[in-house]
């Protein structure tokens, strides 16, 4: 037992149980002296669960790890032992998810593993609802390298041309991936799609029918973007959604530590391994 938890014993067996000090103390088997003693916080602790309390509050989805992140960086020298102390006094804790049933077979990232920047891409489709009860279709695209959350469209409904539009539009500005990974909807395997890509040069990763698990990068990104932003909002206009997974996309990009990536953003991952890329190419250019 902790010293707080024996000294809340004692006082129970005061309060409840009618036993003197002396005696609630022998049960417990804790010196006297350190039963009365009562803690005395400091003003830099106060002020430091004060700011993770703050931080918790404003990003409910997010555990005591990256809280010890945004901390350093406001300049706090802290470990993130200290958070999860506070976080735990505070009561901060997420529950637990409960472990899903395992499905064994291949691993999405075996078959073809992101190895630098615009490798392999994953897009899929996730579905909402505006408080009128209409239906709404996200469509949302990352880089499985970098992870960033490179775009998504919200419509009512989606056919192949909008799926190719809002590809084109990302293939003029990063150039187009070496593969794209998706399941087998209909929308993804239209002739029309594959076609085009084709003509792009960008090979396609069909998952197994019923595997989830072979795209295991986009299911993981879509369990955070439910959690964190699509659970946390009422959407009544399609506008309206546009707009806040947009922020919601900028702060994922930006300032959302990922723990696959050491904790450091998306965006700055991914400049930091475009200035790699650069200073090997000047390298090999000078060998």
């Amino acid at each position: 037992m902790s010293p707080q938890a024996k000294r809340s014993a004692v006082k129970y067996l005061i309060a409840e149980r009618s036993y003197s000090e002396r005696s609630a103390c022998k049960v417990v088997g804790m010196n006297r002296s350190s039963a009365r003693y009562i803690s005395k916080e400091r003003p830099e602790e106060m002020a430091l669960s004060r700011s993770v309390r703050e931080l918790a509050n404003r990003h409910p989805g997010y555990g005591y790890r990256r809280i010890t992140v945004l901390l350093k960086r406001e300049g706090s020298q802290v470990n993130h032992k200290r958070v999860q102390r506070i976080w735990q006094v505070e009561g901060l804790q997420i529950p637990r998810r409960k472990p899903r049933k395992r499905h064994f077979g291949p691993i999405g990232e075996e078959i073809q593993k992101a190895q630098y920047r615009n490798h392999v891409w994953s897009y899929d489709f996730l579905e909402e609802h505006t408080q009128s009860g209409k239906r709404i279709r996200i469509l949302v695209i990352i880089d499985e390298y970098t992870r960033e959350f490179l775009a998504f469209q919200v419509d009512r409904s989606f056919t192949s041309d909008k799926v190719i539009h809002l590809l084109d539009w990302l293939f003029r500005i990063y150039g187009p991936p070496q593969h794209l990974r998706s399941d087998n909807g209909p929308e993804f395997v239209a002739h029309k799609v594959q076609n085009w890509l084709a003509e792009q040069g960008c090979k396609t990763l069909y998952i197994t029918p019923g595997s989830p698990w072979e795209n295991a990068y986009i299911e993981s990104f879509i369990g955070k973007f439910r959690k964190e932003c699509l659970n946390r909002y009422l959407f009544f206009t399609l506008l309206e959604t546009q707009k806040i997974i947009e922020a919601w996309r900028d702060e994922y990009n930006h300032f959302r530590p990922h723990s696959a990536l050491n904790y450091m953003t998306p965006s700055a991952f991914a400049a930091q391994h475009s200035q790699l890329t650069l200073h090997d190419h000047h390298i090999r250019v000078k060998v």
